[in-house]
């Protein structure tokens, strides 16, 4: 008799091909924030940042998760997001101070490296409700700082400020929320 295996979905499968796509816009990007066009940034940068959203959706809905989705998927997030803040730093008008750059490259060094750990532990370790509020942050400040360049209003810039200070705050607490979450459950693991 025989057994019907469940099928893998295929490595290059739709949702791994935007995200592939998405580390291309985020190369462009780079380009578009080094020569100043801003408004092409913002356009470029929104693609993205709609791929990240699709992406996810297009494995949930058509049941196309994989391992590589699940490990490529976040580590092209980091080149994004990090690759933009790093980018806008060396513009003294982007509202960007080293400590704020350091806190969010930081931030996403420090979580992937724990995350790779638990999951080679055999520990699921998935982003968290404070995780993706992080992320949604991140990305309305760097659409904040795209605009606020395009142009410097007075308004523009408190929003950008204030979108800056709101994006560090849940960085730095979904950083701690993920060591805090990792050490409990490493200190259960080594008691029971």
């Amino acid at each position: 008799m025989a057994t019907l295996t469940p099928s893998k979905p295929p490595v290059f499968n739709l949702p791994n091909q935007l995200t592939a796509a998405r580390f291309v816009l985020a190369l462009v990007l780079f380009v578009l924030i080094e020569y100043h066009l801003w408004i092409a940034a913002l356009v470029v940068f929104g693609v993205a940042a709609f791929t990240d959203w699709l992406d996810g959706f297009v494995a949930r809905k058509l049941n196309l998760g994989s391992t590589l989705g699940r490990n490529l998927d976040p580590l092209v997030d980091k080149v994004l997001i990090c690759g933009a803040y790093i980018f806008l730093f060396s513009n003294p008008h982007a509202g960007l101070a080293a400590w704020m750059v350091t806190v969010v490259v930081a931030r996403e060094l420090i979580i992937t490296g724990l995350r790779g750990f638990m999951e080679t532990s055999g520990i699921t370790f998935g982003a968290d409700w404070l995780g993706k509020i992080k992320m949604v942050l991140q990305c309305a400040a760097l659409i904040a700082i795209f605009i606020a360049l395009h142009t410097p209003a007075t308004a523009l810039l408190w929003i950008r400020d204030i979108l800056i200070y709101a994006m560090l705050t849940a960085t730095a607490l979904s950083g701690l929320q993920y060591l805090w979450r990792a050490f409990s459950i490493l200190r259960l693991d080594r008691v029971g």
